[in-house]
């Protein structure tokens, strides 16, 4: 499907050639989420993250994710891009990019499109700390994503 644009890459990722992506002069919307690798969980430092994938499968599960993301936000086109292997602190392992007529269905998408690539995609996520241990993170395992999801997200314009 022209309308998205799904990849695995081991470099880091490009924003700025995804741009055009999603680009559409009959949209009024477009919005960005770059997940990048944080350097403080919860009281150790991170050093790197690294990402395995089965990847047939996972290009697969994202491609649908993105046709399912399109019909239920009514987005017109839709960017994601997962990077796979070692990924340093400050850099981004996962962008996602979409457009729409309006503001409401491209920020709508998003959080929701995080939440099943999360839950759903066959990429696993093992942290490197600074110490030297290592620890695979399961998505239910982080309290930030858990109390984050409790927030109420308001439109007041």
């Amino acid at each position: 499907m022209s309308d998205c644009y799904v990849y695995l890459t081991e470099d880091p990722i490009d924003y700025g050639s995804l741009l055009s992506r999603i680009a559409d002069p009959d949209v009024g919307a477009h919005a960005w989420f770059y997940g990048v690798t944080r350097r403080i969980t919860g009281d150790r430092i991170t050093s790197l993250l690294s990402y395995e994938a089965h990847q047939p499968m996972a290009l697969a599960e994202l491609n649908r994710l993105a046709t399912e993301a399109i019909e239920r936000f009514h987005l017109c086109k839709i960017v994601i891009v997962h990077r796979l292997g070692e990924v340093p602190v400050g850099e981004a392992s996962v962008v996602l990019g979409c457009s729409s007529a309006h503001r409401k269905q491209a920020f709508a998408a998003l959080p929701w499109l995080m939440d099943q690539i999360k839950t759903d995609v066959p990429i696993w996520k093992r942290e490197t700390f600074t110490d030297g241990t290592t620890l695979w993170v399961h998505p239910t395992d982080s309290a930030a994503d858990s109390a984050a999801d409790e927030l109420e997200v308001r439109d007041d314009s």
